[in-house]
């Protein structure tokens, strides 16, 4: 069981991907599935990240804290930025363009960690990251968000806030409360959880698809294309700051990562609950979902073909 999970958690971009083709191909068979439902996935996979941390992975906060506000500052200045140009660059329609500035306004991605570790980064400070990001993301999120979209969409700000809190911090701290309490149980789940996480991931990104399968036919493209420059151009730009900056090669890794690869299923869950008149706005969290994916293993193994400059 221990090695079918390895090989689900390895393979993630691929299981990923071959959840989006099948959800596009045969659409029909989640299309009874409730959205909603996201939530609840998402919930899965940020407590399974609460279980995973350690106190002592935010150590990196207070022993660099520089690093670390680096890092956020990129993170919530560089994407949500970025997306905005590229919606207007290209002249997405207004649910599109929501959907984008919503994954450029969210926190780092849960498999940031991950691909920062096969990348040979700087893994505490891509936890510490994580951590801080994702702790800011109820207050940055929609406030980013309404800033960038509120002019054309209405942003309910403290909706925003109240369902990050229920879907990404509630769930973290339960997990972080039963790690401390259960230690010997989280011990033996902790070698499943990436596994389970990548399921639901997988599912979330199904459900979208299908959901949207007849409008990605018509125009899939377009927003394919924005979510490749988005994610890519991120990644560069995250390179780019660190080096600007005089950081170490492992820490420049770190925060390129950090940057390009976002929370992309908090996307898809805040645009399902909070903007149903604009159903496509789903549809960019779940690209980016796989695309990410991709990418950052594409990343990870050029990253370890180059030697670190220090």
């Amino acid at each position: 069981m221990k090695k079918l999970c390895h090989y689900i958690s390895e393979y993630m971009g691929v299981l990923v991907l071959g959840a989006a083709v099948l959800a596009l191909l045969f659409p029909a068979a989640l299309q009874q599935v409730p959205t909603k439902v996201i939530n609840y996935l998402l919930g899965v996979v940020m407590f399974g990240m609460g279980l995973t941390l350690r106190l002592q992975d935010f150590k990196v906060v207070f022993s660099h804290p520089k690093d670390v506000v680096i890092g956020c500052l990129a993170q919530f200045t560089v994407m949500p930025l970025l997306a905005w140009a590229l919606t207007r660059i290209l002249s997405l329609d207004e649910a599109l363009a929501l959907g984008v500035i919503l994954v450029g306004c969210c926190p780092g991605g849960t498999a940031s960690n991950v691909i920062t570790y096969l990348a040979k980064g700087d893994l505490a400070l891509s936890v510490g990251m994580t951590g801080v990001s994702t702790l800011l993301a109820p207050f940055l999120t929609p406030l980013l968000t309404w800033a960038l979209a509120g002019k054309s969409v209405d942003v309910d700000v403290l909706s925003m806030f109240l369902s990050i809190l229920w879907v990404v911090i509630l769930p973290i701290v339960v997990g972080l409360v039963i790690k401390t309490l259960c230690p010997k149980f989280t011990e033996k789940a902790v070698d499943y959880l990436p596994a389970f996480s990548s399921i639901a991931i997988a599912f979330i990104v199904a459900i979208i698809i299908a959901a949207n399968a007849d409008k990605l036919w018509v125009g899939g493209l377009i927003i394919v294309l924005v979510v490749m420059l988005h994610n890519v151009f991120g990644l560069a730009i995250g390179y780019l700051i660190g080096r600007l900056l005089g950081l170490s090669e492992p820490k420049k890794r770190a925060i390129s990562i950090e940057v390009g690869m976002q929370n992309s299923g908090l996307a898809s869950s805040l645009a399902t609950l909070h903007f149903a008149a604009y159903p496509l706005a789903t549809i960019p969290g779940a690209i980016f979902s796989v695309w990410h994916n991709i990418s950052g293993a594409v990343v990870a193994y050029l990253y370890r073909k180059v030697k670190p400059l220090s």
